[in-house]
């Protein structure tokens, strides 16, 4: 048996085949391009990816199934008919929505998304999105007067495309604002309060199952990328937790059969997969900015080589009062404020580029040791976090972030999880299962005293609070 496992990300595309002899390996990569068009906005070419996703498949060679998963809530609008893009994809972090939610919360609309949807009011989620495109793209107008609109998230996208079939899963469903998080379905009062006609999106399936066939090859499994690896981490109890460090870091804890709500600490539930009829739930919180925040660095030029920023000679920057928050895209989790600024406070004329880019990966496991508090006060998270990502290689940031979290991290060398858990969801769906992965794992203990992190915490507290409203 050999699957197929397209991890369609924000910056790439990628396919990793796995088979019933235990192997699994990425056989094709794919950059593809961001377009910024306005201060705020972010963009992708659904052409592109959807050529980039047919690539993957190619490159795939013969396989027996295909899992797909996707960016979650980055959304767009097509024709029906002829399959035509009517517009750009836009992105997960794009905040051009601001105005709208701000309009809707200031006359009480937060309250029905938040008990409905588990969702606050926020540009991240696809719903204003949605809404925008309806309101200021005039090939969509044109499109809903005609009866030949979709919406939907990049997922019901290319499933349309590759498959026939407009559907979407129950996970990235849960993503939008638009779905009744109790009873798994579109909710007609979500999509009045947004204005996005229920008729134009897609079917919710659950995340394992039939999504239609790319010429002979099943598609058996569509998830989020999150959740995907949340199961690729193996995490199955309630409790598990992983964090992901991609160009946000994403933390998830399994609440099992239970909706866990938890708004005043900015956390979000969500669904972890659904298979048949049973739901699994976990609880969500993100920083919007990790890697992004470091390939940021890189083009200011604080550094040439990721080899640079991996161990430094000096103690913290923190201890040395500079502080950095990495809210380039805003605050997320547990402080939902997109006015947010990045910056460094307690710079000095003896302050280098070394310094500056300790501060800044400080900071990104400081503001995820804010996302595992607030869960911590809902669930029993355990004390053992599996990571992966591109920091997961970074020496020095995960001992920090051992530290700051408290607990021990476990950093996986098989840094693919997002994919594999994919692809263990697609041989579900044929009826098999793959051979868990042998993977070998780095792990990093706190070593800190307590008083030391809490005055750590204190002062990179002090920080955000600066930094918020700064736009």
């Amino acid at each position: 048996m050999r699957i197929a496992a397209i991890d369609q990300g924000t910056t790439s595309t990628r396919v990793l085949v796995a088979d019933s002899n235990g192997g699994a390996d990425i056989v094709h990569s794919v950059r593809h391009r961001q377009h910024h068009p306005k201060a705020g906005w972010v963009e992708h070419s659904p052409e592109e990816l959807l050529s980039n996703l047919n690539a993957c498949i190619e490159a795939a060679g013969t396989i027996d199934a295909i899992g797909i998963d996707n960016q979650g809530e980055s959304c767009l609008a097509w024709d029906a008919e002829s399959g035509e893009a009517l517009s750009p994809v836009i992105v997960w972090q794009d905040n051009r929505t601001a105005d709208l939610l701000k309009n809707l919360r200031e006359h009480g609309a937060e309250e029905l998304t938040l008990s409905r949807a588990g969702l606050p009011l926020d540009p991240y989620f696809s719903a204003s999105k949605l809404a925008w495109l309806l309101t200021h793209n005039d090939r969509v107008k044109q499109a809903q007067r005609a009866g030949t609109l979709r919406l939907g998230t990049t997922d019901a996208y290319f499933l349309d495309r590759l498959t026939g079939r407009f559907e979407t899963d129950t996970t990235t469903a849960s993503r939008t604002s638009l779905m009744n998080l109790e009873r798994g379905e579109w909710d007609e009062d979500l999509c009045r309060l947004f204005g996005v006609p229920l008729e134009c999106l897609p079917e919710i399936r659950p995340t394992v199952g039939e999504f239609g066939s790319v010429g002979t090859i099943p598609v058996t499994a569509s998830i989020v990328d999150q959740q995907a690896a949340l199961y690729g981490h193996g995490c199955r109890k309630t409790g598990d937790a992983k964090i992901t460090f991609g160009t946000g870091a994403f933390a998830l804890t399994l609440t099992g059969n239970q909706i866990v709500r938890a708004p005043e600490q900015g956390l979000l539930p969500t669904v972890a997969w659904r298979i048949g009829n049973d739901i699994t739930y976990a609880l969500d919180g993100g920083v919007y900015d990790a890697s992004s925040a470091v390939e940021w660095a890189g083009r200011l030029g604080l550094y040439s080589d990721l080899s640079e920023i991996s161990t430094f000679e000096t103690p913290p920057a923190i201890s040395q009062g500079l502080a950095f928050v990495p809210a380039l895209s805003g605050l997320a989790c547990p402080h939902w404020n997109r006015g947010a600024g990045a910056l460094w406070v307690g710079m000095c004329a003896s302050t280098t580029k070394g310094d500056l880019c300790q501060a800044l990966l400080e900071g990104v496991a400081l503001c995820t040791s804010e996302v595992i508090a607030a869960m911590m006060d809902r669930v029993n998270v355990t004390d053992r976090l599996s990571v992966d990502g591109g920091l997961g290689r970074n020496v020095y940031f995960v001992q920090f972030l051992a530290d700051v979290l408290e607990r021990t991290i476990v950093t996986q060398r098989f840094h693919e999880l997002t994919a594999f858990g994919c692809a263990a969801l697609a041989s579900m769906g044929l009826g098999s299962a793959l051979p868990e992965y042998k993977n070998a794992s780095t792990v990093f203990h706190p070593c800190q005293d307590k008083a030391t992190v809490g005055e750590w915490k204190a002062r990179f507290a002090e920080a955000v609070t600066r930094s918020k409203g700064w736009r």
